[in-house]
């Protein structure tokens, strides 16, 4: 029998219900925190004295941000310029030495990145490496101070098993399934319209895209011929002649994804072309829970449609799932849209659109969970690369300020330590 179990789902079912996210019990919390402190002093005095011989002492401090050393980024390949410059920029800033290493599968980028970009910076504290995943494995070997990971939640795990070898610190930007609700009350061609445009955007090749659709069966019928005059204006009667629409990396996510099309039902779309690693613009329906477009992230131009009651249940299907790198949902309703928000969590949530939340620089980046570890963008990603140092500056002179502080500790010069806390405004930490 486990003697944690019942205690773990107790504290778990009470967060998923919301109990512990109005402010308004928040301060409850640290209120009831602070009493305890005040209404058991002197035990917990006697306590420390048993424990420790210890008593309080009081310090100020600031912080320093300062580089970790050397920093080793490993980019992805579906958007292989920007997802490996954006942290670059962060960790040069922040004063760090760089080792980069791009996806070996976007070759033409991965070619101009290590031929071109190391003449725009010192080398001797920049380098390019290249590689696959063995090459990659082999660098992993290797201590570094920090390690930027981009990529998919299996290999984010070797990542992250390499670094603890070495306790080396990681942001793992990762991805997973993308839920989208659309309540009843929208308007299917807008819901439609913004859909459609970031569930292909570099043909569904984005790790925030929608997953797939959570609405009601209604909602389902109305939607299904708004999203095929969204796709027809957008990319014309032959999507695969469009300029606008992207293809598949390669042959081996191709046949992946081609798999993918026998799930469900094909309510637009289906088409593909091997040879030109073409995928229609598609959306499915009548998709089961269980099947494989439902249990893997489908980074791909294929959009599944699941049917739900209503804001519970979707909000009880999202909820019994991993945590998603982005959230979306549709409603007329603010109402709706903030419930949703406040009774699910993501690594980012957008309320009536797309991913537009990402391209704010104000607005930090990554996932929560399994969908990533830590963020950036902005001065986010000025921070991420660097070590928030924790100083204590203090006069050599002054003794006789510091003296009351040392031992031994008379009742006197217990109440003058703590009149000059309370006085200065300042927290105490228990040694």
């Amino acid at each position: 029998m486990d003697p944690f179990e019942d205690t773990l789902r107790r504290l778990r079912e009470t967060f998923h219900a919301g109990h512990t996210r109005p402010a308004e019990f928040r301060a409850a919390q640290l209120r009831g925190l602070g009493h305890f402190l005040q209404d058991n002093k002197q035990l917990l005095h006697d306590a420390l004295a048993q424990d420790l011989h210890k008593a309080t002492q009081l310090d100020s401090a600031f912080i320093r941000k300062e580089p970790f050393g050397l920093v080793l980024i490993i980019a992805p390949w579906n958007y292989p310029l920007n997802l490996t410059l954006v942290p670059l920029v962060g960790a040069l800033a922040a004063g760090n030495c760089v080792v980069l290493k791009p996806s070996e599968i976007s070759k033409s980028i991965e070619k101009v990145l290590a031929e071109e970009l190391p003449r725009y910076l010192d080398q001797s504290c920049f380098a390019v490496v290249l590689g696959g995943p063995q090459e990659t494995g082999q660098l992993l070997e290797h201590r570094f101070d920090y390690i930027f990971f981009t990529g998919s939640p299996r290999v984010g795990k070797i990542v992250m098993t390499a670094a603890a070898k070495h306790l080396t610190p990681v942001t793992l930007e990762l991805g997973g399934k993308n839920p989208c609700y659309v309540d009843d009350n929208c308007d299917p061609q807008i819901v439609a319209n913004r859909v459609a445009w970031f569930r292909y955007f570099n043909a569904g090749q984005t790790c925030v895209a929608p997953d797939y659709l959570l609405c009601s069966p209604e909602m389902q019928e109305r939607l299904l011929p708004a999203l095929q005059s969204a796709i027809t204006r957008f990319y014309g009667n032959d999507p695969q002649s469009s300029p606008n629409l992207g293809r598949i990396i390669n042959q081996k996510q191709f046949q992946r994804l081609r798999a993918l099309l026998g799930c469900g039902r094909v309510a637009i779309g289906g088409q593909s072309d091997e040879c030109d690693r073409y995928i229609a613009p598609t959306v499915l329906v009548d998709v089961q829970e269980t099947e494989p477009v439902m249990q893997e992230e489908i980074f791909g131009p294929i959009l599944p449609i699941v049917n739900v009651r209503g804001v519970d249940e979707a909000i009880e299907f999202i909820n019994q799932r991993e945590k998603p790198l982005a959230l979306y949902a549709f409603s007329n309703s603010s109402q709706v849209v903030r419930r949703i928000l406040a009774q699910t969590s993501s690594g980012g949530f957008c309320g009536n659109d797309g991913f537009m939340h990402m391209t704010l620089a104000s607005l930090p980046f990554g996932g929560v969970g399994a969908s990533g570890i830590g963020r950036y963008h902005g001065k986010f990603s000025f921070d991420t690369f660097s070590h928030h140092r924790a100083c204590l500056l203090r006069s050599p002179g002054m003794e006789k300020l510091n003296a009351i502080r040392y031992p031994p500790h008379s009742p006197r010069r217990l109440r003058v330590l703590l009149v000059a806390m309370e006085a200065r405004g300042c927290s105490c930490t228990l040694l």
